[in-house]
């Protein structure tokens, strides 16, 4: 079992920054990949950003504006937000994937509003 908690959500204007972290805790050795989604009140979850091993992705619509770093000591992954824009508000959920399973957290609310 691996279990994930998000911090750092929050309101913020557009145009600023904002710094999602993800705690992971339990059985996570050898985690294969980690990520951040995201999702609009009745929309489909979106993938944000995601990295496994040395290699990274992202949603087209968050290139250039948001990064994603893990942190292997601390078995945390950060996504740095800048530039925020309005469209960006949704819940944002840390993913594990992990021996063939993916693990969630609870989300945090993300709201970008001047």
């Amino acid at each position: 079992q691996v279990q994930l908690v998000e911090s750092g959500g929050g309101l913020v204007q557009p145009g600023g920054s904002l710094r999602l972290s993800c705690a992971a805790s339990g059985s996570i050795f050898g985690i294969n990949a980690m990520g951040w989604y995201r999702q609009v009140i009745g929309k489909e979850l979106e993938l944000v950003a995601r990295i496994s091993g040395g290699s990274t992705n992202y949603a087209d619509s968050v290139k250039g504006r948001f990064t994603i770093s893990r942190d292997n000591a601390k078995n945390t992954v950060y996504l740095q937000m800048n530039s925020l824009k309005p469209e960006d508000t949704a819940v944002y959920y840390c993913n594990a994937f992990h021996f063939g399973i993916n693990y969630w957290g609870k989300g945090t609310l993300v709201t970008i509003s001047s």
